[in-house]
């Protein structure tokens, strides 16, 4: 597993205080999405022989039932341990192993619910994983069933295309198929859009597909037959801990062991981590300052289903493979190329598939840090600082030293430099800004407002804190402008609620991720450990707190609503904290005590909305942009697709004809030039009314 949180503080289960963690100031925060499959090959059991079934180990057990006490005594939602946990966790459970509903059969559905769907709550208290184990032992005898099952289609070739039938792409919902008939029909109309999908991808690959797609299921065969305890232990206790939100996540003692490594080498390879979704591996986050992000090649969402080294090497099929071990596949030696196969995200994931090459490279550093431009807009000039990360050396600010980096420092050195270049106004740009160091996002709204609070942080027990701006230097106090978009998240969220709360600026784009939960991980440990047992228990990564707006209104969920919204190519039915069924819910605390800015009023935001709302409806580029996303959500909706040949490859053809011209590297940044026209209108706005208009929008130098 790679998981994507900016940084997560260990916290000891003896020592652990709900309280203690609203007193530190160095709370990060970060986008915590990615799902935990990986397995360290140091944590394999030994694989038993095909039918006979997986049994839970007795240490396995044992943490079980220390993973239920924490549960329900730490986490921040104080689940009811009852049957409709039982039932939440039985079918989340069903739903991660056969999202698509193409292993299990109804009959199979209806004997696990009988079985299971009241006895799961007291299994957790007793700390045992019986029905989790039997579950997962059928879904590896059905998917070894379908494996052998599309292996014989492909090599018999038995597919007629000249019949008009097709697919259904989304089966989330569908019901689970009644017979062995009717689940054979869809394994085979499966293999025959697989087979489709290859013929009309535009590749050239050496071999015939039915070959490549024989030893592709031929290898997800040989994975499957490999699997053994841990697996099983794994996918039962993700489908247990999720049941109490997304973000909170047992690990092995192997599995955090690979979390550590890929934190101390998050600096090598291409800059990307990934997630486990179903069968395949997902792209959860670009790294700022890495080979992926400055190739701008692979997006958040993008599917890899194939792995090549080198300009010529074979592609490697890993669907169905374990995260760890695909991350060893495209880790490498720096300088040398890895090709990927993608299904990109912003065709949802469907068809056809590309494949785009990346040099290794380690993550360069001075990439994450904030950087600047001077743009022109109507012949006057706006300054833009765009902010991928919020980063700080803690060791240099430990020690003081007087270059160390960070968000604030470098942020007040590029406005001096922007005061310089004569600029009218900023443009924040927090675009794919996935979070990072709080306090720096705390810092960084002080740049901007007056001394105040800017975030509220709440445990479970009611207790809270207010983080505050305690600096009164008032750095700029011209027009500003925050750019959003669904990837922002955490830190990014709270800096952009800020801006908004105090009337400080607007904020454009499209909502925000929602993210507005604070994890901690605990190490499960057993009282008196040192008399009688030295088995490591594995840790927890749990959900303790929530962030909140000085408003009161949680960031959580809803995420934040921007006060201009731009339309999207980033699909928010897909991406956002309120796709995951078991996220907290949004609600509202009540309010910290602050001075409300008299700098935009409800009255100035709608003037501004008002103003683009008829620039952008005379503006050529911008009904093209509109045009072209409504084409591309007709691409992402579309649950259904011909299987029929010609039908097939002339919709492949659309799509391949689309993402050519929507991807031109000549395409300009429109939300960007919006943007600026709008800090534009701000600096139009009645000045004799607005603060600081009798006064350069600069704060005064310091003698």
């Amino acid at each position: 597993m790679i998981d994507s949180s900016d940084r997560v503080r260990p916290v000891s289960s003896r020592a652990f205080d709900r309280t203690r963690v609203f007193h530190l100031r160095g709370v990060l925060s970060g986008l915590l999405l990615a799902l935990f499959l990986a397995v360290s090959p140091a944590t394999f059991l030994s694989t038993p022989a095909e039918g006979s079934p997986l049994e839970p180990s007795p240490v396995q057990e044992e943490a079980e039932r220390y993973l239920s006490r924490y549960l329900m005594q730490y986490h921040f939602r104080q689940v009811a341990v009852d049957d409709s946990l039982s039932s939440e966790v039985l079918s989340r459970y069903l739903d991660e192993l056969d999202r698509t509903r193409s292993y299990f059969l109804s009959s199979d559905v209806r004997s696990f619910r009988e079985k299971f769907g009241r006895s799961m709550d007291d299994e957790f208290l007793s700390g045992k994983a019986d029905a989790g184990f039997a579950i997962y032992n059928r879904f590896l005898s059905q998917a070894r069933k379908k494996m052998r099952y599309m292996i014989s289609l492909f090599e018999k070739d038995a597919f007629d295309f000249t019949l008009r039938e097709s697919i259904e792409l989304n089966r989330e919902e569908a019901p689970w198929p009644e017979s062995d008939d009717e689940l054979h029909d869809l394994w085979r109309k499966e293999a025959k859009y697989q087979l489709l999908n290859l013929r009309h991808s535009g590749e050239e690959d050496e071999e015939e597909p039915r070959k490549v797609l024989v030893k592709r299921y031929k290898n997800r065969l040989s994975l499957l037959e490999q699997q053994n305890a841990e697996d099983a232990f794994r996918a039962y206790t993700m489908a247990l801990t999720t049941s109490f939100d997304p973000h909170t996540r047992y690990f092995s003692p192997g599995d955090f062991e690979d979390f550590q490594i890929d934190i101390s080498r998050s600096l090598e390879g291409i800059g990307a981590k990934l997630q486990s979704e179903n069968e395949y591996t997902v792209i959860n986050e670009v790294i700022p300052g890495g080979p992926a992000f400055r190739s701008d090649l692979l997006k958040k969402g993008d599917r890899i289903t194939g792995v090549g080294q080198g300009k010529q090497g074979e592609i490697v099929d890993i669907v169905g493979w374990r995260t760890t071990d695909v991350v060893r596949l495209i880790r490498g030696k720096k300088g040398s190329t890895v090709r990927l196969k993608i299904l990109p995200v912003s065709q949802g994931n469907k068809g056809p598939s590309k494949i785009i090459s990346i040099v290794r490279d380690e993550v360069r550093l001075e990439e994450q840090t904030a950087k600047k431009e001077v743009i022109l807009s109507g012949g006057r000039k706006i300054g833009v600082i765009s902010i991928p990360a919020f980063y700080l050396d803690f060791e240099g600010q430990t020690k003081n030293k007087p270059d160390y980096k960070s968000t604030s420092r470098d942020v007040k050195k590029i406005l001096a430099e922007l005061r310089k270049e004569g600029v009218e106004g900023i443009v924040l740009d927090l675009r794919n800004n996935g979070g990072g160091a709080l306090d720096e996002a705390v810092k960084l709204t002080g740049l901007f407002i007056s001394d105040g609070p800017v975030v509220q942080i709440r445990n479970s027990q009611g207790g809270k804190i207010v983080l505050k701006d305690e600096d009164p230097e008032l750095v700029y106090k011209g027009p500003l402008a925050v750019l959003v978009n669904r990837y922002s998240a955490s830190a990014s969220e709270i800096l952009a609620a800020a801006i908004q709360d105090y009337g400080r600026g607007v904020v454009i784009g499209g909502r925000t991720f929602g993210k507005g939960t604070v994890q901690s991980i605990m190490k499960i440990r057993r009282p008196f450990n040192f008399i009688y047992k030295k088995d490591d228990l594995g840790q927890l990564k749990l959900t303790v707190a929530k962030f909140y707006r000085i408003s009161g209104e949680s960031t959580q969920h809803m995420g934040v609503r921007p006060d201009i919204v731009f339309p999207s190519l980033i699909d928010s039915e897909v991406v956002g904290e309120d796709n995951y069924t078991s996220s907290l819910p949004w609600d509202v605390i009540s309010p910290a005590r602050y001075s409300h800015s008299s700098w935009l009023t409800g009255a100035d935001v709608e003037d501004l909305r008002q103003r683009f709302v008829e620039r952008t409806r005379i503006d050529s580029a911008y009904a093209s942009y509109v045009r072209d996303l409504n084409v591309l959500n007709g691409f992402r909706k579309k649950e259904v697709v011909p299987l029929f040949e010609p039908e097939f490859k002339a919709e492949m053809d659309r799509i391949e004809n689309f993402e050519a011209q929507w991807n031109k590297e000549d395409q300009p940044d429109l939300l960007l030039t919006e943007s600026a026209a709008v800090v534009i209108d701000m600096a139009d706005l009645s000045q004799n009314r607005l603060p600081g208009a009798e006064s350069a929008p600069w704060q005064a130098e310091k003698k």
